[in-house]
């Protein structure tokens, strides 16, 4: 029947006639049961392969299409197989045969020495096909392991590349682990120290690193081919398997750490891409049930990466959920981030649903009640949700946040209302839901667009390398260079950008919100100015770790911010509370350079403001000067305890370790008044809070 067969297939009649559910490759002690839908195919063979890269398969069953089909699902029992078979699907629809197909359950996926994304799925593409492997999820010890279930509100995000956080020689890590699960786990000491409380690990689903222009790579793995199987590329393991145990010992060393694991999901497109793109898997299946379909044949491309997952179709939402299910019951992870999340609120004509059925689904499984949702609450087509995404518990990227605070912070007029509103926790965007303040998760930067180094070292992008004739990536970056486009040896330029790096980290981790870092911004990692590195697996992305050692001031500020950050939410007492209840009971008192006279005009750079907790003592007075010029600012009286005083706790002006210091041994200052230098915030607090 298929174009990969050489041999006369096995009747699968003369075997056990398996189930349709579970979906998948289910084993158990007598074999391996294996289901899959595919609706509109004639005709259906099971392949077995003894190794990956093998032009043939030992084995072809042929399905029967009255005993193993069950509605539109195929299924088999094949006795006396094991953990590591690999298999994959041949289908027959009424146009063609298919290529080598992938199963959409697979828990593991093999790619061949010889895989191309441009050859590797069309003709008798046997040898180069991806093949999926038999798992046996009960062999592994999690030795007691659960997810954490850290509150959002003593939550730190930090935003890395599994591969590029280790893949840089000076990582010190061995060569044979750099770049992998393994290597990951040995530099979680860095990030205890550094107080993250959770990782957001850009994409773990096995995708495609074809998927790219030619001569470059798919480096960021927004790409995916297979939902439930750990990227293969990432294990210092060579066998199929070694993945899921190396990804497992991963995320246990990280919950043994006080370390969240959170997954960065595509469920908005597959590496497949339009009708001129390669057929991995669901297109050879069932192409009108997995994808949005246009007029004519064409597909819908929301995503701007050639199609659009139909994710409120019947089989999608189970598709999606029995992912989501898997990862947290099998593989322990603490939550996820979910790619273009507007695009899953789309029905199967493109058109925004009011109560998305998928959205619902996962909002109300109780496999998945706790666990960390955060929705990137736009897509590519236009599509914006930000203050409005649906649910009762989804975090948003709030990227208001991010473009409100770089524009203030460059210097912008007509600014400083939204920057203010900001640092409450976006009570113009969130206020209306009645909802907990870490609604809005707060960045400044991630992995798309520049790194905090390049937003005030760039003022246009640099992406030459990507070889789209810098045509790719984002023009409008709300970046400053400070005076000078890329590296300087000016001192006085360095000193700037490093005060201005300072402000957007405090800044993102004082305000109201959940906040997120992104992977080496606390030591300035630059990517030259490339703001859609998605193709540069090398330097340009890696994490240099000497930078550690180069910028040790700016980790420091960071480490000290983020101690802060959680001590004060300790001491303030705002669990349970609403982001409105928080500002109404907080009393803040906004000023300008004159007490009680903040200047809300369009012309103003500047705010200072005083906080004061659910006690009612004053506990913090802020200053921030994104002014050209120094700027000399009214301190209010300080609280009436005998003793007590303002006491500089950061001040992003000051040279390391001034610039910051531990609550109990910040030191007092003497007068009524502080200056603050231009592009510079400055943070007292009182001698009661200490």
């Amino acid at each position: 029947m298929m174009n990969c067969q050489t041999k006369t297939s096995e009747d699968a009649r003369n075997l056990p006639q398996g189930k349709s559910f579970p979906l998948g490759a289910t084993l158990s002690n007598e074999g391996v049961n294996f289901s899959v839908y595919a609706r509109n195919c004639a005709g259906m063979e099971l392949l077995l392969f003894d190794h990956v890269d093998d032009p043939r398969p030992a084995r072809v069953i042929l399905l029967d299409s009255h005993w193993n089909r069950t509605y539109h699902y195929w299924h088999t029992f094949i006795p006396d197989l094991g953990a590591g078979q690999l298999y994959a699907y041949c289908s027959v629809t009424a146009e063609a045969p298919s290529p080598v197909l992938l199963d959409p359950y697979g828990r593991a996926v093999a790619t061949p020495v010889a895989y191309d994304r441009r050859t590797g799925a069309f003709g008798d593409s046997t040898a180069s096909a991806m093949k999926s492997v038999v798992t046996d999820c009960r062999a592994y010890d999690w030795q007691g392991d659960t997810p954490l279930r850290h509150p959002f509100d003593r939550t730190v995000i930090y935003e890395l590349h599994v591969a590029g956080f280790t893949r840089h020689p000076s990582s010190g890590i061995s060569a044979e682990k750099r770049g992998t699960y393994a290597g990951l786990i040995e530099k979680i000491p860095y990030l205890r120290d550094l107080g993250v409380t959770a990782v957001e690990l850009m994409p773990v689903f096995q995708f495609d690193p074809h998927d790219a222009q030619p001569g470059l790579v798919n480096y960021w793995g927004y790409s995916p081919v297979s939902f439930f199987a750990p990227h293969a590329g990432y294990s210092s393991h060579q066998d199929p398997l070694g993945p899921l145990d190396e990804f497992r010992d991963m995320v246990k060393e990280f919950h043994r750490a006080g370390i969240e694991v959170i997954l960065d999901v595509v469920f908005n497109h597959t590496a497949e891409g339009d009708q001129s793109g390669p057929t991995f898997c669901y297109r050879g299946l069932a192409n009108d049930v997995y994808y949005i379909i246009e007029p004519g044949g064409a597909y819908a491309n929301y995503t701007g990466c050639g199609n659009t997952l139909n994710a409120n179709n019947p089989i999608v939402r189970r598709l999606i959920l029995d992912s989501l299910r898997y990862w947290v019951e099998e593989m322990h992870v603490d939550g996820f981030r979910f790619d273009l999340a507007a695009i899953l609120s789309r029905d199967e004509q493109g058109r925004p649903l009011e109560n998305p059925p998928v959205l619902w689904d996962i909002e109300s499984d109780p496999a998945l009640a706790g666990i960390k949702l955060i929705a990137e609450a736009w897509d590519a087509a236009g599509l914006y949700q930000v203050g409005s995404f649906i649910g009762d518990s989804w975090k948003e990227w709030n990227g208001s946040f991010r473009d409100d605070v770089r524009s203030f912070l460059r210097g912008d007029s007509g600014t400083i209302s939204r920057f203010a509103s900001r640092l409450l926790g976006s009570p113009d965007i969130y206020g209306h839901e009645e909802r907990e303040p870490e609604q809005s998760i707060n960045f400044v930067t991630c992995h798309d667009g520049f790194t905090l180094n390049d937003l005030v070292s760039y003022e246009r992008k640099h992406n030459e390398a990507n070889g789209e004739e810098n045509r790719d990536g984002a023009d409008t970056n709300l970046s400053w260079n400070c005076g000078v486009e890329g590296p300087t040896n000016d001192a006085a330029i360095e000193a700037l950008r490093n005060r201005q790096v300072k402000n957007f980290l405090a800044l993102t981790l004082i305000a109201i919100g959940a906040p997120m870092l992104h992977m080496g911004d606390e030591v300035r990692r630059t990517q030259g100015g490339n703001n859609n590195a998605y193709c540069q697996d090398n330097e340009t992305s890696w994490f240099d770790w000497k930078l550690v050692e180069r910028h040790a001031d700016i980790q420091r500020f960071v480490r000290l911010l983020i101690t802060a950050r959680l001590t004060w939410h300790i001491s303030w007492k705002y669990a349970d509370l609403t982001l409105n209840q928080i500002l109404r009971q907080a009393q803040l008192e906004w000023h300008g350079v004159r007490l009680g006279q903040p200047d809300w005009g369009d012309d103003s750079h500047s705010i200072a403001f005083t906080a004061w907790n659910r006690s009612g003592g004053i506990a913090f007075h802020f200053m921030i000067n994104s002014y050209s010029k120094h700027l000399t600012f009214e301190l209010p009286p300080p609280p009436g305890v005998p003793g007590s005083g303002w006491h500089r706790w950061l001040d992003t002006s000051y040279p390391s370790p001034a610039d910051i210091v531990p609550w109990d041994e910040a030191p007092l200052i003497e007068g009524t008044t502080y200056e603050v230098p231009p592009y510079s915030l400055a943070a007292l607090l009182t001698s009661n809070t200490l």
